[in-house]
Order: structure tokens, then C-alpha cells, then sequence
């Protein structure tokens, strides 16, 4: 189970998967080393549990981050001009109204559930084998990917199939939020000593370890109450945990505390690094979806590609795509805080220039190459949030960028690829037409501060990247914390959490690698923002919204909503497929 290549197979649906979704084939993605290619081998059972993290569920923009990002005052995807219109799909999730058939929210329960599928058939496959060597520790990271894949399933649409993974033959139920949360702890709590942490075993945080469950039993127990009661205006967070010592913040500090007092996991003071192309193994990376680009498995770059514009060329071989940007809101929210080392970051090439994108720059040196490429030059833009008129290289109609007479890259002002007239000035501002629908006409494709924390891979289109995702990181863990502290009143623990992740992220030596600055004070909106600094386009932020009671409050082009929309609909394809499941309060 070791990072390796991966080939490609498919297998027949088994039958609790057309229950699920109704599918016929499933592609499934199986480790070099492994010999066999029927789905009894434990090994590519696992495998194809594993492969459906990154099979479009947790790195394609259009599943998970979609129905994580796009709903909030963090993200959207408005249709801009001729683009990205797709009958209305992706502004319905941030105008609040998808419905039943929307297929963004189909697309992303049909994936979860491959995942459940494919956990529970690893699971099968792996008691089918007594003699197995691995098979304690394999057996723990399948029923750990199948509690991971279910806790999703339940936080964004409060229902989950469920079949006894020790009973081939048990009839396929319903989990129900309120019930189901609470299964899946005791879940995760029992296979804690089967797993392995993350080295041991031939173990690394692209598996499921004791690390990634500890991860996962924080984030479980800070939205239980949430799970608990979904409409409520209020939730309960010190409700007693389900072990019976001590309340739910409690566990969230005990289970984040073994993370924050691993010695193997570290801070990046260089808060990018944990979102760079050669990322692997990063020492703040708890559990992620590896991915690899010489490889069949599927990876992309999405998180990357959505919000560069299509005239913002890493390589003369790839360009972005004008789609995804941030909310005037969120952007807002940073106010007085553009020095903190999370809001940007500036890129240095070898020879010391520096690209700073603000109409200074003439050239960057043409010495850095797309990585597997003979001489394809690699223009390197700036991270984290890019706002105001954009610059770099333009792409000449023989395939190949601007150079200078020495051989260097020229850097020019950027215009829109698909309104040349238009200049590449990145607003702050969002003004639509109609207040209430997120379209832009051709001439307003620009608008919207984009989000470049994710290193684009020049090396190929957006389908394919170098770059793991994480779907846990130690930053993310002292946040939960941080918040558990706060809802337990510990304001100067919380505050001390949230000072640590500040000052231990350092600026560029442009600016003296000096560190963010403390905070003097915490509440309420403080922590809120501050969670929005660090786990920014990481999945993170609707939970966090609902937490915090603001998931219901009008934003951009989005109304004032009403609570159910706190959780999406059942599929209704799969309404129509199976008379097991019950829609959806309003839906």
C-alpha cells in the first residue's frame, strides 16, 4: 500500500451499490505491486476504497468543494459570460437554490457512496481472507475509510446507506444524522489500536492511521451537536460525549491534543508549502488524498485551475479557467490583516528576482522548467489571494511565451482571454445585473479576488496534479481546538491556539520572514474569521458556518435562507431508484 503508481480496472457494480446509486461500473484503481485483479484480493479492495478519495470526491471542484465552498460567504462560481452557465448548476449552490435534480448535489452523493460501496466491499474482501497477513491493520483502515465516507454522506445530506460490514448478506438500511454520529464514534474509538501512526507499517498520511482518526474524532465531535439537531438556532456543544467522560468539547481538546503534542507533526512556517507541488509527506499533512500525475490514477488540479484566469499560463502548455472566485465578504473579512503570511506570498525565482505583480516587473528568468518536460519554461505566479490588475507571461501564436533578447521571460499586463479589451483587474467588488443571480456579462468577467493556494502543476491540464490535498492538517486541528476551548469559555487557551498558528507563519524574506501578529483579544467573530484565514478552500468553511450561525444570513447573491437548507436533498434519481430513504425536511 505503499505511494506508488497505480493501474487501472473495472469491475462490475456489486448490488449495494445500484441500491446506492444506480450505477453499472465503478472504475477502481489498483496498486502496481498487487497481482491480482478480482476484488476479493484485501489489497485491491483497499486500494479502491482509497482511489475513490481522489476518483473526483475530495479534489474535483465539483463534488465535496462544491457543496463545502460554493454555499458559503467564502466561494462561488458565478457564470461568467459564455462560461460556466451549465443550465444554472453551480449558481444555484450559492444562491440557495439547488433543488432534488441539481446535478452537483447528485454527483456528489453518487461519489460519497462509491465510497461507502467500495469501503465496504475492502471490508469483505479482507474477512474473506483469515489468514491474511495485514489483515488487523487493513481491516481498521477500511472500516475507518467507510466511518470517513459516511460522516460526509450524513454532514451534507443528515442521511447515509448502511449495511453491517460483518454481514454480507444484512439488508441495506438508512443512517440517520442525529443516531448515526454517534455509531460512528464508537466506530472510530474501536479501531484505534489496530491502526498504525503514520510511518509505522509501511504507513504514510495518504492512509488511514491512528492520526487520521484522531482528526476525524475532533471533527466528529465539534459538529455532533450539529448532527444532534440540525434546525436548531442554538446548539448544544456540552452535551456529555459518547463515551460517557466528559462533554463533546472536551473530546475535541483530548483527541486534537494528541495531534498538537505529535512529534512528527509540525507547523509550516511557510503556510503555502502545505499546498506546493512536492507536498508529499509534508510534516503538517495528517491524512490526504495523494495523487500523482504519471500515473492512470485519477488526480487533478482543479483546486488551482477554477480560479486562475484562462490567460494566467504556468507553462506555454496550460492556462487556468476564469471560473471560481471569493465573495466581497470574505475578502472583507481580511481587513487590516493583508500582512498575515496566509493572505499572500510572493514567489522567488533562483536568482533572487522576485515577482511582485504590481506593473514593476519587466522578465523572470526562463532557468525554471516544467518539471518532465525538455525545455517548457515554468512561470511561477504568486499564492494565496490575488487581487487588483494581474501580470505575467503571453502565450505568442507559435505556442511559446514572450521572451526578452536574453532569453528571459516577459512579464506584460494581462488582459481577459475571452475579452481582450477587458484588463485582468481582479475586484474586490461582485456587481451583477440582477443583485439576486450571479451572472457577469463578457465585459465583467473580471471580477472576483481569486484564490491561487494550491500550486498549479504546469506539467498538465487541470485534470492532472502533483499536489496531495489534505482533508486533515495539524492548522485545521488547532482551529477545532481552538474552538472547543471557546465554547468550554477557556478564552485564554483559545486565544493562545489561535496565536500560535499566527506567529508561527512567516512572511517571505521579502519582507523579513517577520511572523504574522498576536491577536489581543477572542470572541465570537474573531475565531470565526481566523478559521476562515487558515482553512480558506479546504472544504472546511460550511460546517464552520453553520456552527457559528451564519450559514443562514444573506451574502453576495445570495438571500437571507431558511434552516433546511443547512443540509442538501436526497438525489432524486435515487429517490426514484429506492424506497429506502425519506426526503429531506422541504425538499
Amino acid at each position: 500500500m505503499r505511494k506508488k503508481s497505480f493501474k487501472l480496472h473495472t469491475l462490475a457494480c456489486v448490488a449495494l451499490t445500484v441500491a446506492m446509486t444506480g450505477c453499472t461500473d465503478l472504475k477502481e484503481q489498483v496498486i502496481d505491486e498487487v497481482l491480482g485483479s478480482n476484488n476479493s484480493n484485501p489489497e485491491n479492495a483497499l486500494a479502491a476504497a482509497y482511489g475513490q478519495l481522489g476518483d473526483g470526491t475530495f479534489v474535483d471542484h465539483g463534488n465535496v468543494f462544491a457543496l463545502q465552498e460554493y454555499s458559503t460567504d467564502e466561494a462561488l462560481l458565478p457564470t461568467r459570460g459564455s462560461d460556466w452557465g451549465d443550465g444554472g448548476v453551480w449558481r444555484a449552490i450559492h444562491e440557495f437554490t439547488w433543488a432534488p435534480d441539481n446535478s452537483v448535489v447528485t454527483n456528489t452523493w453518487n461519489a460519497l457512496n462509491a465510497g461507502i460501496t467500495k469501503s465496504l466491499t475492502a471490508i469483505s474482501a479482507i474477512n474473506a481472507k483469515p489468514d491474511f497477513t495485514n489483515k488487523k491493520l487493513f481491516l481498521a483502515e477500511a472500516k475507518g475509510l467507510l466511518d470517513f465516507y459516511t460522516f460526509h454522506t450524513l454532514d451534507l445530506y443528515g442521511q447515509a446507506p448502511y449495511r453491517d460490514p460483518a454481514d454480507v448478506n444484512a439488508p441495506i438500511t438508512v443512517r440517520k444524522a442525529a443516531e448515526g454520529i454517534d455509531e460512528l464514534i464508537k466506530d472510530v474509538e474501536a479501531i484505534l489500536p489496530d491502526l498504525a501512526n503514520i510511518g509505522e507499517q509501511n504507513t504514510h498520511n495518504g492512509r488511514f492511521t491512528k492520526q487520521a482518526a484522531f482528526a476525524l474524532l475532533s471533527d466528529m465531535y465539534l459538529n455532533r451537536a450539529v448532527f444532534k439537531d440540525r434546525y436548531a438556532s442554538s446548539f448544544k456543544f456540552d452535551e456529555p460525549a459518547v463515551s460517557g467522560t466528559g462533554t463533546d468539547m472536551d473530546k475535541v481538546i483530548e483527541y486534537s491534543t494528541l495531534l498538537i503534542h505529535d512529534p512528527t507533526l509540525l507547523l509550516r512556517k511557510n503556510y503555502f508549502e502545505n499546498f506546493d507541488i512536492n507536498n508529499s509527506g509534508g510534516a503538517e499533512l495528517i491524512f490526504v488524498v495523494t495523487q500523482q500525475i504519471n500515473t492512470l490514477r485519477n488526480s487533478d488540479n482543479d483546486f488551482a485551475y477554477m480560479s486562475m484566469e484562462r490567460n494566467q499560463k504556468p507553462s506555454p502548455a496550460n492556462r487556468g479557467t476564469n471560473a471560481s472566485c471569493i465573495t466581497p465578504e470574505f475578502y472583507k473579512t481580511w481587513e487590516n490583516n493583508h500582512d498575515d503570511p496566509r493572505f499572500s506570498r510572493h514567489y522567488q525565482y533562483a536568482d533572487g528576482t522576485w515577482f511582485m505583480n504590481d506593473g514593476t516587473d519587466v522578465s523572470v528568468p526562463a532557468t525554471s522548467i516544467v518539471p518532465n518536460s525538455a525545455s517548457l519554461p515554468w512561470f511561477h505566479f504568486n499564492r494565496g489571494l490575488q487581487v487588483g490588475q494581474q501580470y505575467g507571461p503571453k502565450l505568442l501564436p507559435n505556442g511559446t511565451f514572450e521572451m526578452t533578447d536574453n532569453g528571459r521571460i516577459k512579464v506584460s499586463k494581462l488582459t481577459c482571454e475571452k475579452n481582450t479589451s477587458l484588463p485582468m483587474d481582479f475586484t474586490p467588488e461582485l456587481k451583477f445585473d440582477n443583485p439576486v443571480q450571479s451572472v457577469f456579462t463578457q465585459a465583467q468577467i473580471n471580477q472576483g479576488v481569486r484564490v491561487f493556494k494550491y500550486e498549479f502543476d504546469p506539467e498538465r491540464d487541470n485534470s492532472s496534479s502533483n499536489v496531495d490535498i489534505p482533508l486533515y492538517r495539524l492548522g485545521g486541528i488547532y482551529c477545532m481546538r481552538a474552538e472547543a476551548y471557546f465554547r468550554k469559555n477557556q478564552f485564554d487557551l483559545s486565544l493562545a491556539d489561535l496565536n500560535k498558528l499566527r506567529t508561527t507563519r512567516t512572511r517571505e524574506s521579502l519582507y523579513g520572514s517577520v511572523p504574522g501578529k498576536e491577536l489581543i483579544t477572542v470572541n465570537d467573530l474573531i475565531l470565526y474569521n481566523e478559521t476562515g484565514y487558515e482553512m480558506y478552500w479546504e472544504m472546511y468553511r460550511r460546517k464552520a458556518a453553520i456552527r457559528f450561525n451564519r450559514f443562514d444570513s444573506p451574502c453576495t447573491a445570495k438571500p437571507a435562507s431558511q434552516p433546511y437548507r443547512r443540509i442538501y436533498p436526497i438525489p432524486q434519481s435515487t429517490m426514484d431508484a429506492t424506497k429506502i430513504y425519506t426526503q429531506n425536511d422541504k425538499y
